[in-house]
């Protein structure tokens, strides 16, 4: 089989770089690197380990779409930075309003970790108005030939898995990359019970149903996983899942769970394009996704290195690519 297509979902992991090395790892000046090195040393590892030959680093370029919070305000509001709250609750308009909260000790390495992508030559991919789930969907939807392995601690992106016309898996790192796990629709359906001929799009509509308070979703009061699990596994569709909602004729679903997902009629007419990611947001690669054998700078990567004390997380990576 072809050496697989590696998509990142960037922020993911460096923020549990950050939060997975202690603070303690400095530059010579004392700055944090920790999200740097704990970072870069994924990439190599995943390098090594997955053998890619293209790799792309997707970013979050809008964490908070105007679209999907126009269809749930409440969607990431627990996120947004101290002091803007009124804003994100009073304006819904997305990423073009309140920052996202993140850590003093991350929010300067961010701008690190894509000098050491650019300086390696792997290249980092991102979608006006989108999030990195959508970057990572659109890259999926668009390739057709080889494998592709999303590599992610969101459970959101386990909607991606498929058999055809090209194996998608997700190798989920929600416990750390030490206790990853691969993710097809076999394993998806295993965990999840929901169908395996469509374990993708189930877990989406399972996702619906149940919610994310960490993501702002209500979800149907009263419907857990295991509930929507068994109720998406009856149908074919979302759409054909929601008309029986209406149709108290059909016996797929039962008396309670009709009056639950009835009294939630306004949230399941608008969450869809806010838990599927999108398959086709306008994507732009800052280079080739190939990835090189060598650093394309290696000047600078080698003046980052000694700089910001990233030596040994350096010379991995150098590693990882000539391998």
């Amino acid at each position: 089989m072809s050496r697989p297509l590696l998509l990142l979902d960037a922020a993911s992991l460096y923020f549990r770089a950050f939060y997975g090395v202690p603070d303690s790892v400095t530059a010579p000046d004392g700055t944090p690197v920790n999200a740097v090195r704990g970072f870069t040393d994924m990439v190599s590892r995943l390098v090594t380990e997955r053998r890619p030959a293209r790799l792309v680093a997707c970013l979050d370029l809008d964490w908070r779409p105007a679209f999907r919070v126009r269809a749930i305000p409440t969607y990431k509001t627990h996120r947004v930075a101290p002091g803007e709250l009124v804003a994100a609750t009073g304006d819904p308009v997305g990423g073009a309003g309140p920052a996202e909260a993140v850590p003093d000790g991350l929010a300067h390495q961010v701008p690190l970790i894509l000098e050491v992508l650019a300086a390696a030559g792997i290249a980092t991919g991102g979608a006006e108005g989108y999030e990195a789930d959508d970057v990572i969907g659109t890259l999926c939807a668009r390739e057709r030939a080889v494998p592709v392995e999303v590599v992610s601690g969101d459970r959101d992106l386990l909607q991606l898995v498929r058999d055809e016309p090209n194996p998608v898996r997700v190798v989920y790192v929600g416990r750390g990359l030490a206790k990853a796990e691969v993710f097809g629709p076999a394993e998806l359906a295993a965990k999840y019970r929901v169908p395996a001929e469509r374990a993708g799009d189930a877990y989406a509509e399972m996702a619906m149903l149940r919610g994310d308070p960490s993501d702002g979703l209500p979800g149907v009061a009263g419907v857990g996983e295991k509930t929507a699990a068994a109720l998406v596994s009856k149908f074919g569709s979302w759409a054909e899942l929601l008309a029986a909602v209406d149709d108290r004729s059909d016996s797929r679903i039962a008396a309670t769970a009709r009056a639950k997902m009835a009294a939630a009629v306004d949230y399941l007419a608008v969450v869809e394009p806010v838990v599927r990611v999108a398959a086709d947001a306008p994507v732009n690669l800052d280079r080739d996704d190939t990835l090189p054998s060598a650093p394309v700078d290696p000047d600078r990567l080698a003046e980052l290195a000694e700089r910001w004390g990233l030596g040994s997380a350096a010379t991995r990576l150098r590693a990882a690519l000539a391998g």
